[in-house]
This record gives C-alpha cells, sequence and structure tokens, in this order.
C-alpha cells in the first residue's frame, strides 16, 4: 500500500479550500483517506496554513510520501 500526504480539495466553486490528508495513492484525490493532519486555506491574505506537526513526522516515519505541492507547505511552516 502507498501512503501519499496530500491535498483534498474542499470549498465552493472558486472559493478552494484543502485538508492535509494522509491517503492511500490509488484513492481518488477527494475519495477516501486515512487521517487528517491539517489545513490549507489559499483564498486569505496571507494563506492560512495549519499543520499538526507530530502527526506528519510520525506519518513520514511510518514511509508516507508527501507530494510536490505539501513538501513545498511543510518547508515553509518548518514542519520538516
Amino acid at each position: 500500500m502507498a501512503v501519499k500526504i496530500r491535498l483534498r480539495r474542499m470549498g465552493a466553486k472558486k472559493a478552494p479550500f484543502y485538508r492535509l490528508v494522509v491517503a492511500d495513492s490509488r484513492y481518488p484525490r477527494d475519495g477516501r483517506f486515512i487521517e487528517e493532519i491539517g489545513y490549507y486555506d489559499p483564498t486569505k491574505s496571507p494563506a492560512v496554513v495549519k499543520i499538526d506537526g507530530e502527526k506528519v513526522k510520525k506519518w513520514i516515519a511510518n514511509g508516507a510520501q508527501p507530494t510536490d505541492t505539501v513538501k513545498i507547505l511543510f518547508k515553509n511552516n518548518n514542519v520538516l
């Protein structure tokens, strides 16, 4: 099972809101997930990001791979 840390799109049309989730890579983007570890709201100025660092470290230690966009969010918020 390939586990990814990725964004799950929420919110209305043209008003995106994302949740950072841990999910099996075979599931669809907005489909089933294992655990929610934070959120990202790009519509605010500046963008609002809340990430649970402990959960992120636990999942990465267990082999979860963050996507490119999620890696950038982690680096900007000093999670990794």
